[in-house]
């Protein structure tokens, strides 16, 4: 039982590899614990987005991952 996290943009480069795996279910403090200091400080910006299962979650806060599920962690968007 597993989810797979993310890591997209310079989010990768924080956390040093493109995925990982963790046991399921997984929620925020989880996700928090899991990935590397330096990405759960970005993680606490309100402009870095978590999805879950192919969604954007509104309140990243609220994650709920079960087993199979991916968990994209979205840096933010520049570009004008």
């Amino acid at each position: 039982m597993a989810v797979t996290i993310l890591f997209l943009g310079p989010l990768r480069d924080l956390a040093g590899q493109q995925t990982m795996e963790v046991e399921a279910p997984l929620n925020w403090s989880g996700l928090l614990e899991a990935v590397r200091p330096e990405v759960a400080g970005q993680l606490g910006e309100q402009r870095v987005n978590v999805a879950c299962a192919g969604k954007v979650l509104a309140d990243k806060t609220e994650l709920q991952a079960e087993d199979g599920d991916e968990v994209a962690l979205l840096p933010p968007v520049s570009g004008g």
